[in-house]
């Protein structure tokens, strides 16, 4: 019986395609560029997660191995003055796409995560002290909480947290209120991957700053950059991580952006290889930022191709994606909303393409595991956000996150799915 009904949902799904006489390429003129979403039949809905990858990507990662593969920064030989190149340019193609004032200013890390910890070792270990105070926020992912949790045991700094409050928002009365003389961090995401929530970031900036202008703030954008477009010199934070793999490129690669000045008051992260200028068994000096902070071979391949996944968003111009991300979102919000027994959190006026919810006929993972059979990649469980799973009284959700080349049959499914799933649960 269980299997008449998922063969059942992808013949709807099949049949109002074919009703409509749908294309792809009609009512998105990007899902092509990925060959795992033109050569399967699946609505991918987990790009918070990580996104797929278009070919112009696929492509410049393995030109690299194929004809000028070679270490960096280091040989004479055409092979390294090639990929070094590529390698650098790559870093010029991430400032211009974040509104950095200066290369100079880019850090590859190997994510997100690695960013975080970065800062909290090398500036959050030089310049806090036992007693000094960080904020964060409710909706953090981990990779923003476990780092200072750290710090805080090695050397005692304060830990406060910035409420959610029932919509996915922040409670910003609350934040101005935990600020006091010992406030000399905020560290907070701009856009939420449980709730899809963009957080004023600019005006959360400006409260810190007014408050006390040596306070320093941190953005993680990993969720951000994927679906606005973000300028440093206009935002006002002093560090901003983001990673590859969600915003079209590789596994393996992410960034620190930081202010000059603060990233060459800092010591470094780890040591070894590029990042010195002289070593022997008395002292080591170290070349200025950001060699300082690339310890070692990095990810040569995969910093190439995030460069060339940010050159193909410029060829699209993130105001046409989140254009039609806005559009989906709203076809996403209504169609949904016709599905019985469904529970949303993240309600927030001001968000992007991620819906979570919950369901009162069926837990989060059998629903997940029913979709999957039908044909729907969604992701389900707390999404790296305990606290905020905590905050709101469950285990977890069900989450559908948009990418570029999402469309509405990828909803159509979903929706499709849902019923079936109910049908067999409920």
């Amino acid at each position: 019986m269980t299997s008449e009904l998922i063969r059942s949902a992808r013949d709807l799904r099949n049949n109002h395609r074919e009703a409509e006489g749908r294309d792809n390429m009609v009512h998105n003129p990007w899902r092509n560029d990925f060959p795992i979403l033109k050569n399967n039949d699946i609505a991918y809905l987990d790009s918070a997660a990580s996104a797929q990858k278009p070919q112009t990507v696929i492509d410049a990662m393995t030109d690299v191995m194929k004809h000028h593969y070679s270490n960096i920064h280091r040989g004479l030989y055409n092979f390294s003055q090639v990929t070094t190149k590529e390698f650098e340019a790559a870093r010029k193609t991430v400032a211009s796409f974040i509104g950095a004032a200066s290369e100079r200013e880019i850090i590859f890390t190997r994510n997100a995560t690695e960013a975080i910890n970065l800062v909290v070792q090398s500036w959050g270990r030089m310049y806090l002290a036992q007693g000094d105070e960080v904020i964060l926020t409710e909706m953090e992912h981990h990779a923003n909480i476990v780092p200072w949790q750290i710090l805080r045991d090695q050397i005692g700094i304060v830990i406060k947290v910035i409420p959610v409050q029932e919509d996915g928002t922040l409670d910003l009365d609350r934040f101005e209120a935990l600020l006091s003389p010992q406030t000399k961090f905020v560290s907070l995401v701009h856009v939420s991957n449980a709730l899809g929530t963009i957080n004023n970031v600019k005006k959360i900036i400006g409260i810190a700053k007014d408050f006390y202008p040596e306070i320093k703030v941190m953005i993680d954008g990993s969720q951000a950059v994927v679906h606005r477009a973000v300028n440093m010199k206009e935002l006002g934070c002093d560090f901003y991580a983001l990673t590859g793999h969600k915003l079209y490129g590789p596994t393996g690669i992410g960034v620190l952006w930081g202010k000059y000045d603060i990233l060459e008051s800092m010591p470094p992260y780890q040591g070894g290889g590029d990042m010195i200028e002289k070593v022997s068994f008395d002292y080591t000096t170290y070349k200025e930022p950001p060699a300082r902070f690339e310890a070692g071979t990095p990810a040569i391949i995969e910093a190439i191709g995030l460069g060339a996944a940010l050159e193909y968003i410029n060829n699209i111009g993130m105001a046409a994606i989140e254009a039609h991300e806005t559009v989906l979102l709203d076809y996403a919000n209504k169609a949904l909303a016709k599905v019985e027994g469904l529970r949303f959190y993240g309600t927030a006026p001001e968000k992007v393409g991620i819906l979570s919810f919950t369901a009162d006929w069926g837990h989060a993972s059998d629903i997940g595991m029913i979709l999957d059979q039908c044909g729907v990649a969604v992701r389900t469980g707390h999404h790296c956000c305990q606290p905020l799973m905590q905050h709101f009284g469950i285990d977890g959700t069900i989450r559908a996150s948009l990418g570029l080349y999402s469309n509405q049959q990828d909803i159509d499914a979903l929706v499709a799915g849902l019923g079936k799933a109910k049908g067999l649960l409920g």
